[in-house]
């Protein structure tokens, strides 16, 4: 078949179920495990999206329908392939080993089968197994051993955000907190680059994955990989994220780190995002303020095992592209997106194959000036912190 290019998101969050039952609260009620599916296939373009909340037995009943029904169907590789996408089935979990913060990780498991049978397991160590990102009582090892030995892929979620991350909550090293030999890759969010994350050399070994964490249809895609792979299912996921037999991560896209709504620190009593200079300051540099939210950079060099200004990159790491999501373009908005995506089909249409000239056309000057300086990382920034997202300067 030969090895091709496919768009990737692997943390995708449900609001609820089609049955009206809640799963993630904070998640709009749409997300739903059908309208996910959907909107990445039809409109966003991704071949690849991991919903990370099919532990749920309410969202294994709805997939188990659709299964029935003949409108989804299981891969042979793993996965549920829906029109012009492969959903990856998975689960993100909480934990917290003694003497640590809390930490999220990801579970991918290949089919439904697999998933219900490790549902069957967590119910027995969470208190609601029916809801996302919950806490399970048992050692983060022990989750560990139990994902791998069900032929899963365990995967630290947003490691360095501020809240519920191995290194911006749990820990000072993933080594205190997992076996460093059963990680599959590790998930760097929102706020954070390839180049940030090698200040932390025991992160050297790994592929790095960029995934939107999407709390509602809109902000899927708004960080993607892209994938070598000989077809979109599990078990070429597993082969690319190991780097074999040619599969690998060939691209990371993701927001530019100053987007992020935690990249600096933060004052909570009065708002400020601290100067970029002062990375280890205890009180607000404005008001006195000990309530201060540490940005992901300087948790990062307040951990960093390398000196600052010299972080690693390994020469086999895929190249990261700064992507600011359309959902950010000035002058873009609903009714001049719609218009687009009924020209150009999907969103990764517009962002990487639509020339200036065709945007220009289809919206105007403005927009495909800005779409264009987004590609070429051109855009002027605003820097985000304190759970502010950052956003593009107007002119």
């Amino acid at each position: 078949m030969g090895l091709h290019s496919f768009y990737a998101d692997l943390h995708i969050h449900i609001g609820r179920t089609e049955e009206g039952q809640a799963v993630k609260i904070s998640a709009s009620n749409n997300l739903t495990f059908y309208n996910i599916a959907h909107e990445a296939s039809e409109r966003k373009g991704m071949d690849i999206v991991g919903i990370i909340d099919c532990q749920s037995p309410g969202v294994q009943r709805d997939m188990q329908a659709y299964l029935d029904r003949g409108e989804m169907e299981e891969l042979r590789g793993g996965g549920i392939r829906y029109h012009n996408t492969t959903v990856i089935l998975g689960s993100e979990i909480e934990v917290r080993d003694p003497g640590m913060g809390a930490a999220h990780l990801l579970a991918y498991l290949p089919n439904l089968s697999d998933m219900q049978e490790f549902t069957i397991w967590m119910d027995k160590h969470m208190k609601n197994v029916g809801l996302s990102s919950q806490r399970i009582y048992v050692p983060a090892k022990e989750l560990q051993q139990e994902i791998i030995g069900r032929g899963g892929l365990l995967v630290p979620a947003h490691i360095f955000t501020p809240h519920k991350s191995v290194y911006g909550s749990s820990s000072t090293r993933m080594e205190h907190l997992l076996d460093l030999d059963g990680i599959a890759a590790v998930e760097l969010g929102l706020s954070s680059d390839s180049e940030m994350a090698g200040y932390i050399s025991e992160l050297d070994r790994y592929t790095y994955l960029t995934n939107s964490d999407a709390h509602s249809l809109a902000k899927i895609g708004r960080e993607y990989n892209v994938l070598k792979l000989e077809e979109p299912s599990f078990e070429e996921l597993r082969k690319a994220l190991a780097r074999e037999d040619g599969r690998e991560v060939q691209a990371n896209y993701g927001l530019n780190p100053r987007l992020g709504k935690y990249h600096r620190t933060y004052c909570a009593d009065c708002s400020s995002v601290l100067d970029e200079q002062e990375t280890a300051v205890e009180r607000c540099l404005y008001c006195g303020s000990k309530r201060i939210v540490r940005g992901v950079l300087d948790r990062i060099l307040s951990i960093a095992d390398r000196d600052a200004g010299h972080p690693f990159v390994p020469d086999d790491r895929p190249p990261y592209h700064y992507q600011v999501p359309l959902e950010y373009i000035p002058g873009l908005g609903p009714k001049k997106l719609q218009a687009l995506l009924e020209r150009f089909g999907t969103e990764m249409n517009l962002l990487h194959k639509a020339s200036y000239e065709e945007l220009e056309q289809a919206a105007g000057s403005v927009v495909a000036e800005y779409i264009v300086q987004a590609r070429e990382d051109k855009l002027l920034l605003q820097v985000g912190g304190g759970g502010k997202y950052g956003k593009v300067r107007g002119r």
